[in-house]
């Protein structure tokens, strides 16, 4: 059964797909699904299949040549399998369209193959070896939702792993073509239903078309009735006839009858971005925006890192409610993100360790609710799984008392450093000041900026806000509810052969693995305080946490000679920004004035949902609230922001996309009067 339009399915592993290996009629290996006894490609010659259906019968070549859009071309796909449909129409992209184009691909998999079966299945066509190598190196867990991978600088790829139907209606994007592809109706009847060729309806173009190798009864109708018009055209192989067409004008999309402030704007020219902000939020948005042809200007009161982002030394990691909710989702599907892209970015990791994060349980009621999220949660070992206290102890290489939870895909990073990488991406110029007015024009946004060297106007199309507790200071965004947090780390000199955790180990606060010959630990968490100076009463509450942590551990440290006293430690202070309710703010920046009159209606029955699409200050997004965890959400976030400035599927499913939108707390504050 799929889930209903407007719900998530559980969030859990995947089983992947069980396959033999059967020797087609050139003697050549082929995949053979043992769930559906039916096979991936065709046995007589997969790719030429692959091509002849998919790319020829959806006139790919020819279209792709003729393509001038700035959004890229979307391609959309029933069943990923192994990955052959994309490659060759990557293949074909490559070979015909403008260098300027670029291409989105969006897969749909329920049951995905292991990376070692890919591998295989790949390794009959040698001249696709490197685009499968990219592919393969990125490569996700087999986890439900959306995993976005950056196959190269032009092509983007969409893996949604679940269920065919469900993962189309939770899709966030428009198809210009589909490959209608998956096994045969008659192996793999649950997939071809009305409810897949209505979902392909909502999520298509105007005049998007289709192919598919079948031509069988149910899959006629269903296209029929779906709005397609279909024509038989010659198959491939022993098949004599199969199936191609389009749909002129399709269905409107019922999925914001619940949530019309959602609608997300109407795209519009985005060739000049304003980036307000240049911490992680900010900088990860310019990076973003700038490979896809978007000339950014990256603004800061500083310089890029120098704000709560300016740490040498920052934990990548996810703390998820033992009940699964939108929030968890957002920032499991945000720890995945991040850790392709920062391996995307920075294979060699200069900039940031996969050590793997300890998350332990030093209380009863921890260790309950740890137990709970296990038992709820049946995601790959790969992602988390529970360790005892000795399994803990081998892991960081130091003696830990307790059990707990372990992430291996987790890790640390290089703050200060990232954001000077991405703030150096080609296309992005940075700007020292700040900005002190942001007027609308007809064409876009004019910022006043004030700088060393006076005020001066900065024009853009459209602006994205990154400046975390400055983020509502203008008065666009002065409805949104910002608290401030003070966080101090303290750090610690470690002379050589001194004990140290090789792994990042988290429970009231965290301790990391030394970097450049430091033990950084900490932080302090004091809301509603926005002092940045240090204080010895902090080190001395981190130095508390640490023994709390790591019992025996400071000990240790004194007995290889280290002085564990407030005064012997350095540290930082910063101020982070927080929503009320501990989600991050990514989206358009509603017009609040507007949404108080447009669904006031709410404060007297929160189920009369007025029929009226949001109203946003048009061309102007925001990226904040990431509090402590913002190494987890903001490239998230900022690809989030890209792709619905650049008018491309979102790398989210839309539920998520909507959790993360600015407007919920006008929302809420409507419903609840608070």
């Amino acid at each position: 059964m799929t889930a209903a339009p407007d719900t998530l399915p559980p969030l859990a592993g995947l089983e992947t797909a069980r396959l033999d290996w059967r020797r087609d009629d050139g003697g050549e290996e082929a995949p053979h699904s043992m769930a559906f006894d039916d096979v991936y490609f065709s046995r007589h010659d997969g790719r030429a299949e692959t091509e002849h259906v998919f790319l020829a019968a959806n006139r790919l070549p020819e279209r792709l040549q003729d393509w001038r859009e700035a959004r890229p071309f979307v391609i959309g796909e029933t069943g990923f399998g192994t990955g052959l449909n994309l490659l060759c129409a990557w293949a074909c992209f490559d070979a015909q369209a403008p260098a300027r184009a670029r291409l989105h691909l969006v897969s749909t998999e329920k049951y995905p193959l292991g990376r070692d079966d890919l591998a295989r299945a790949l390794a009959t066509w040698p001249d696709l070896a490197e685009r499968a190598a990219a592919l393969l190196a990125q490569w996700p867990e087999p986890v439900a939702g959306v995993h976005r991978l950056w196959l190269d600088d032009r092509v983007t790829l969409d893996v949604h792993l679940g269920d065919t139907v469900e993962r189309l209606r939770l899709l966030d994007g428009r198809v210009d073509a589909w490959f209608l592809d998956g096994f045969a109706p008659a192996k793999n009847p649950e997939m071809w239903q009305p409810a897949l060729f209505a979902a392909m309806a909502e999520r298509s173009r105007p005049g998007a078309t289709f192919a598919t190798f079948t031509c069988a009864g149910v899959v006629k109708r269903g296209l029929k009735a779906a709005g397609f018009s279909w024509r038989k055209v010659p198959g491939f192989g022993r098949k004599r006839e199969m199936l191609a067409g389009e749909i002129v004008a399709p269905p409107a999309d019922t999925r914001r009858r619940a949530t019309p402030w959602c609608t997300p704007p109407a795209p519009r020219p985005a060739r000049r971005v304003a980036v307000i902000g240049a911490g992680i939020a900010g900088a990860s948005v310019a990076a973003a925006l700038a490979p896809r042809g978007v000339e950014v200007s990256l603004i800061d009161r500083e310089r890029p890192g120098a704000g709560a982002s300016g740490n040498a030394q920052g934990a990548l990691y996810v703390k998820l409610a033992a009940e699964t909710n939108l929030q968890s989702r957002a920032y499991l599907a945000g720890l995945l993100h991040s850790r392709r892209w920062l391996e995307a970015l920075d294979p060699a990791h200069t900039l940031w360790s996969p050590c793997g994060v300890l998350q332990l349980a030093t209380t009863d009621r921890e260790a309950r609710r740890q137990v709970r999220f296990l038992d709820h949660h049946s995601l790959p070992a790969r992602v988390v799984h529970g360790v005892s206290a000795a399994q803990a102890s081998d892991l960081a290489g130091v003696a830990i008392a307790h059990g707990g939870l372990y992430y291996p895909l987790a890790g640390w990073v290089r703050p200060e450093d990232l954001c000077r990488r991405l703030a150096a991406t080609a296309g992005v110029s940075t700007h020292r000041g700040e900005v002190q007015a942001l007027i609308p024009t007809t064409d876009g946004w004019r910022l006043t900026l004030a700088g060393e060297h006076g005020e001066h106007p900065l024009e853009a199309d459209q602006v994205v806000i990154a400046t975390a507790t400055g983020a509502n200071r203008f008065p666009q965004t002065a409805a949104l509810p910002l608290q401030p947090v003070r966080g101090q780390i303290s750090r610690l000199a470690l002379p050589q052969g001194a004990p140290a955790p090789a792994r990042v180990v988290c429970a009231g606060g965290y301790v990391m693995p030394p970097l450049d010959g430091w033990l950084t630990f900490g932080a302090t968490f004091s809301p509603h305080e926005a002092d940045g100076a240090v204080r010895e009463t902090d080190h001395a509450a981190n130095l508390d946490e640490l023994a709390r942590t790591l019992p025996g551990y400071p000990e240790a440290l004194v007995a290889a000679g280290v002085t564990l006293t407030p005064e012997c430690l350095a540290g930082r202070a910063a101020v982070r920004a927080a929503s009320p309710d501990k989600t991050p703010y990514a989206g358009p920046v509603p017009d609040a004035e507007a949404w108080q009159a447009d669904y006031a209606v709410l404060s007297k029955d929160a189920t009369r949902v007025p029929d009226i699409p949001g109203r946003h200050h048009s061309g102007l997004w925001i990226s904040a609230a990431h509090g402590s965890r913002g190494l987890a959400s903001a490239p998230l976030c900022a690809e989030l922001l890209a792709s619905r400035i650049c008018d491309e599927p979102l790398p989210l499913e839309a539920p998520l996309a909507d959790h993360l939108h600015p407007g919920r707390r006008i929302i809420r504050k409507l419903i609840r009067g608070d």
